[in-house]
C-alpha cells in the first residue's frame, strides 16, 4: 500500500480509504467488521463516514447506523490508534438530520458528541463539512446551477462562525483535522482565507466525486488543490459500480446499488454505456480489470490523496485492493485521455 500526506498535516492517509456508507443497509455490522479487518490486513489506514449514514436509502431511522457499526469493531478491537477516522456533518441536504438545519456552531456542537459517542472515541481524525450551506453544483446540479441567489456577506459570516466552533472542538481535542465536501473553488478558496486570516483551522482535504466518468474537478480545483495542498478525497472513484463492468442497460444485478436506485442518482443516461464501453475496451486490450484500471488511473493524477471506494462483498474489496499492484503505462494514459475526449461529461 502507498500514502500520501494529508494536505499540510504530516499524517500519512492510504491511497486507498475504506468507504462505509452502505454498513447498516446493504452491509450488516459483522460484514463491515470483515471489511475493516481485511482492509487493514492489506495496509489500508483509513476510513470514510458520515453521521447521516448508511445510505440505500438514506432513511431518518437508519442515520448514524455507520457510525455505530464502526464504534462496536473499535471498542472491540482495540485498534483505535491503528485507523484514521474520517467522518461527517450533514449540511442542509440532509432533510433527516435536525430537520435540515445548516452547519453553524451549534449544529457541530451537537455532530462531533453524537458522532464521537457512536463512533466510541475521544476524537475524530478528519471532520467534513459534508456540504456548503449556500448549495453547490455537485451531484448532476452542474446542468443548471445558478449562484446568483448566494448572499456573499451571509456566507462569508457563517464561514467565520463555523471556523470558530471548529477551532475550539481542535482545542478541545475532539477532532484533529477539517475538510470539505461537495465543495467549489470559490468556496474553498473562501475557507483557505479565512483561515490565514486567523478564523481558525485550514481545511486539509476536499472530498468530492472524481472518477473516469466524472471529470468536473480537472480544471480550476485542481489547480486550488495542488497549489494550496488541499488535496482531494475521490468519492464514487467506480461511479457506483459503472466501472465495474457489472452494469448493461438491461443488466442489474439483485442486489446492487442500481437494483435501489434505478437510475444512480441521475448517472445512468443515453450516453453513460458509450463511455463505459470505451473504457472497458481500453482495460481489455492490455489484459486489466476495468475496475483495477480505473483505480489505478486515480494515482496518476496530481491533486490526488486518496479514493473512498465502497465494497458490499469481501470479493469486491479484493479486487480494489488488487489495483495497488496496477502501475499504467503511457500507452495506456494515452488511450483513457482518448476515450475521456470523445465521452466527456457522459452525465
Amino acid at each position: 500500500m502507498r500514502y500520501k500526506t494529508l494536505g499540510r498535516t504530516g499524517l500519512k492517509v492510504s491511497e486507498l480509504c475504506l468507504g462505509s456508507m452502505t454498513w447498516g443497509t446493504q452491509n450488516t455490522a459483522s460484514e463491515g467488521h470483515a471489511q475493516i479487518d481485511m482492509a487493514l490486513e492489506h495496509g489500508i489506514n483509513f476510513i470514510d463516514t458520515a453521521e447521516m449514514y448508511p445510505v440505500n436509502p438514506v432513511s431518518a431511522e437508519n442515520i448514524g447506523k455507520t457510525e455505530a457499526i464502526i464504534g462496536e469493531w473499535l471498542k472491540k478491537s482495540g485498534r483505535r490508534d491503528e485507523v484514521i477516522i474520517a467522518s461527517k456533518i450533514t449540511g442542509k441536504n440532509g432533510g433527516f438530520v435536525r430537520d435540515g438545519r445548516g452547519i453553524d456552531a451549534q449544529t457541530i456542537r451537537e455532530a462531533i458528541k453524537g458522532s464521537l459517542k457512536r463512533l466510541q472515541t475521544d476524537y475524530i481524525d478528519l471532520y467534513q463539512l459534508h456540504w456548503p450551506n449556500r448549495g453547490s453544483y455537485h451531484f448532476r446540479q452542474y446542468w443548471t446551477y445558478d449562484p446568483s441567489d448566494q448572499n456573499r456577506e451571509e456566507t462569508l459570516a457563517n464561514m467565520a462562525e463555523v471556523l470558530e466552533e471548529l477551532q475550539r472542538q481542535q482545542d478541545a481535542g475532539a477532532i484533529r483535522h477539517v475538510g470539505l465536501s461537495n465543495e467549489t473553488a470559490w468556496g474553498t478558496a473562501q475557507w483557505l482565507r479565512l483561515a490565514e486570516q486567523g478564523a481558525g483551522p485550514r481545511m486539509v482535504s476536499i472530498q468530492n466525486e472524481y472518477s473516469l466518468l466524472c471529470r468536473i474537478f480537472d480544471t480550476d480545483l485542481a489547480e486550488l488543490s495542488v497549489n494550496e495542498d488541499v488535496g482531494l478525497l475521490a468519492f464514487s472513484p467506480l461511479a457506483t459500480g459503472l466501472l465495474t463492468g457489472k452494469y448493461a442497460p438491461d443488466v442489474t444485478p439483485p442486489g446492487s446499488r442500481r437494483s435501489l436506485n434505478a437510475d444512480l442518482n441521475g448517472r445512468i443516461t443515453p450516453r453513460i454505456w458509450d463511455a463505459v464501453a470505451a473504457y472497458h475496451d481500453i482495460a481489455q486490450r492490455h489484459g486489466l480489470s476495468l475496475p483495477q484500471m480505473a483505480l489505478a488511473w486515480l494515482r496518476t493524477r496530481p491533486f490526488m490523496t486518496s479514493a473512498i471506494f465502497g465494497a458490499t462483498s469481501l470479493d469486491q474489496l479484493d479486487v480494489a485492493l488488487g489495483s495497488e499492484e496496477i502501475d499504467l503505462s503511457d500507452e495506456i494514459l494515452a488511450e483513457i485521455s482518448a476515450a475521456y475526449k470523445a465521452h466527456p461529461m457522459p452525465y
